[in-house]
């Protein structure tokens, strides 16, 4: 069977919260001969871990490339990359994703409000403006 994995299936797989809901996770994860990871599930993932279950960012980052290391799971590897490198960073997983989706679709130059995340992509050499 390929699914196609919901953020809260694979925040229960992680987390083990609910151990009904954990058993059944990782059963259907295991069972699944491809597992699709979308990147708005991803932003959702680091969102849940980082805001929700207060883990540190390096856990969180472990816990994705736990999954980049999976063999039947696939997802969009260089935005992965991108959001983990702005995360490692000290910034937010979801704009390291944006901006490099946005670079991929011909956006020249990331624009946002928020100065943290104008700040870590231009010190990773991405054309950025700081909108005020």
């Amino acid at each position: 069977m390929k699914i196609t994995a919901d953020t809260n299936v694979l925040a229960r797989a992680i987390l083990q919260d609910d151990v009904a809901q954990c058993h059944t996770a990782r059963e259907t994860l295991s069972a699944a001969t491809l597992i699709a990871v979308s990147l708005p599930s991803l932003c959702e993932l680091v969102w849940i871990l980082r805001q929700g279950a207060k883990l540190p960012k390096e856990d969180v980052a472990t816990a994705i490339r736990a999954l980049l290391s999976v063999g039947n799971v696939v997802m969009n590897r260089p935005a992965v990359e991108a959001g983990l490198a702005l995360l490692e960073a000290g910034g937010d997983f979801a704009d390291g994703i944006m901006a490099h989706e946005g670079k991929w679709l011909g956006g020249e130059i990331f624009v946002s409000f928020d100065k943290h995340a104008v700040m870590l992509l231009s010190k990773e050499r991405q054309a950025t403006r700081l909108l005020a």
